[in-house]
């Protein structure tokens, strides 16, 4: 069976078109656009290119790897990188201009020691990961502005990470980093670019926009709302998850589908065999459950999920081998949303997207 046969279809446009509404919306001075994890599942160049056309000023990454990755590929818009190993090595972000975030008074000390680095102090205000806890905030800035002075760092900025609990949580952490960024102003530190919210406090928190946005699952076109679509939003879902009918089957009623037949047909029917499973991110869990889209009506996912395939039970609808089948894109085109397979994995629109994988051909449009 082909890698041909499984495709993400990236819409390079509409993640531009995500990025200018939503920087309209948030009207900060700087845009963070974020990029990790192979952009969210649809490619990180394809996805950083995509930002910039559409207004992002900067990039943003999960560790060191990825933000090389994004030079190799010719980015050159500043990329800032907030998750580093207890040994990593700053050295080759520092000789590409990769700004690093910096999470305790020991990283800063290294960082420093590597080479003359942009830094972004990360606080902690309250997600309890990673970040300068408020009891090591004087002696850390105090040494960040020791460092400076002496032109063995810069800091460019100071951020932190939102719970995205509740508005009221948000908020309380939003003064958590007032104060953070006050007392980093009294160490002599000048940070320019203050940023902690994603998308949905882009969106939803004005006043916890600062200086910047850091937007990661709203330029993919995806709501990070329970109560409201994408569509709602403004914005355009960008992968569609597809591939072809590669079997059909006949069969009589009782008939069992897949591994442990927890799906038996209640009549004779016919089922329609498509060559994706949990091997690509399907997941297992949305097993009789998950929505597939099969000439113009949307069918549900016949039995278990396997590694490389799984059943739709289409009844007596005519499919033929080539048929294209849909797992998610755009619902204004009539594809089931990326959400209904999150809610029949029991499980979040990122993680859907996140864990498509290297099986399935991206093709950019």
């Amino acid at each position: 069976m082909s890698t041909e046969a499984r495709e993400a279809v990236i819409d390079a446009d509409a993640i531009e078109h995500n990025v200018r509404t939503l920087r309209s919306l948030t009207g900060t001075r700087e845009f963070i656009a974020v990029v990790k994890a192979d952009g969210y599942g649809h490619g990180a160049a394809t996805a950083a290119r995509s930002a910039l056309q559409g207004g992002a000023t900067r990039l943003g990454v999960a560790d060191i790897a990825e933000a090389l990755e994004l030079r190799e590929a010719g980015i050159a818009a500043p990329v800032i990188a907030w998750l580093h190993a207890n040994d990593a090595d700053f050295r080759p972000a520092i000789a590409q201009g990769v700004e690093l975030g910096v999470s305790s008074l020991a990283q800063l000390r290294r960082v420093a020691a590597a080479g003359r680095a942009t830094v972004h102090l990360k606080v902690e205000t309250g997600l309890g990961r990673n970040g300068i806890a408020p009891a090591d905030w004087a002696a850390t800035f105090a040494e960040a502005a020791r460092l400076e002075a002496e032109g063995a760092i810069r800091v460019d900025g100071i951020l932190s990470h939102l719970s995205g609990t509740s508005a009221a949580d948000d908020l309380a952490q939003g003064a958590a980093f007032d104060d953070a960024v006050a007392a980093a102003r009294r160490a002599g530190l000048t940070p320019r670019i203050r940023h902690i919210a994603a998308t949905g406090a882009a969106i939803d928190l004005p006043t916890l926009r600062y200086d910047a946005v850091r937007v990661g699952l709203g330029i993919y076109g995806l709501s990070p709302f329970d109560d409201r679509t994408a569509a709602e939003l403004g914005l355009r879902p960008a992968m569609t998850l597809r591939a072809p009918v590669v079997a059909v089957r006949r069969v009589a009623a009782g008939h069992g589908a897949s591994y442990g037949y927890t799906h038996r047909a209640e009549a004779d029917t016919t089922f329609a065999l498509v060559p994706l499973g949990y091997a690509d991110g399907i997941p297992r869990q949305a097993s009789n459950a998950g929505p597939v889209r099969i000439g113009g009506r949307t069918f549900r996912v016949a039995g278990r999920i396997a590694m490389d395939q799984f059943v739709v039970d289409v009844g007596d609808r005519p499919v033929a081998i080539g048929d294209q089948a849909t797992l998610f894109g755009d619902p204004m085109t009539g594809a089931p949303a990326v959400e209904e397979w999150a809610r029949a994995a029991d499980t979040i629109n990122y993680e859907i997207v996140t864990r498509i994988g290297s099986r399935v051909r991206r093709t950019v449009t």
